[in-house]
């Protein structure tokens, strides 16, 4: 029914959908600051990551979780081939500011995803830089475990609710729109995901034509899953008329990966 109401949506323009952003995980959370990054938290399961296992991450206001060490920087970056920096799982990469007294602020913890053990981190309608407010975004990043696959196995999950702004000031950004705008995806050293309409001014904000919080890859709007099996992660065939392009940078030839990718004309 989820699939059909989008479709409906798509169709007629609707513009009820209901939000996929979970409750919970909120056990802890980051300072009413700009540019602050947490300490390293306890996923409560490790994770097996292109390589490298982990049993904690570290938090970032600004749209992204590390796992090397605390991740400050505020100006977005492409998550491709000229990304030089340590592995990075970011939902919405960009200047949170969650200053302002009209914003949230972030949010983290351990609690559960479709019955299985679950690592959160939520954005709940955060500001921008500089103190700004008058646009809000809504977005959570979920790790669910999932050794019931194989040993490190989990799901990485970015759902969105509203997002309303692109950029902060300080990025180029005019009343939250415009400069250089956020990116979504991953990055692991050997490989990375740069979600479409990466960086790309318009592409990610509320009627814009990657708008997040009404596309998806499982059917659900707003809601993107990815399966990471064996230490790597596989894109699964979306079900909504939005494709997915993955970039791949040189794999051990251990590493089996499951690439989709498709081009699509509409007019």
């Amino acid at each position: 029914m989820r699939v059909l109401a989008f479709i409906a949506a798509l169709v007629w323009g609707s513009p009820v959908v209901a939000s996929p952003v979970a409750t919970g995980f909120d056990q802890a959370s980051l300072t009413r600051a700009d540019d602050v990054a947490s300490g390293a938290v306890r996923l409560g399961f490790n994770v097996s990551f292109y390589g490298s296992t982990y049993d904690s991450v570290y938090v970032s206001n600004n749209g992204t979780i590390s796992f090397s060490a605390p991740q400050t920087d505020f100006t977005p970056y492409g998550l491709g081939t000229g990304y030089t920096g340590q592995p990075i799982i970011a939902p919405f990469f960009a200047d949170v500011d969650t200053r302002p007294r009209l914003s949230g602020v972030v949010h983290y913890g351990t609690g559960t995803d479709a019955g299985r053990t679950a690592f959160g981190v939520t954005w709940p309608a955060v500001g921008y830089f500089q103190l700004g407010s008058d646009r809000l975004n809504t977005f959570q990043l979920i790790l669910t475990e999932r050794s019931d696959r194989g040993v490190g196995d989990f799901d990485i999950t970015f759902n969105y609710g509203a997002i309303g702004w692109e950029a902060g000031y300080a990025n180029g950004g005019v009343d939250g729109l415009g400069g250089t705008t956020a990116s979504v995806g991953w990055h692991a050293g050997r490989a990375f995901f740069a979600m479409p309409g990466s960086l790309v001014p318009g592409a990610f904000v509320d009627d814009g034509p990657d708008a997040l919080a009404t596309h998806s890859n499982d059917g659900m709007p707003g809601q993107f899953r990815f399966a990471v099996q064996n230490g790597v992660v596989d894109v699964p065939e979306p079900a909504s008329t939005w494709f997915l392009l993955i970039g791949l940078l040189a794999l051990q030839k251990r590493h089996r990966v499951h690439v989709h990718i498709h081009t699509c004309s509409t007019g």
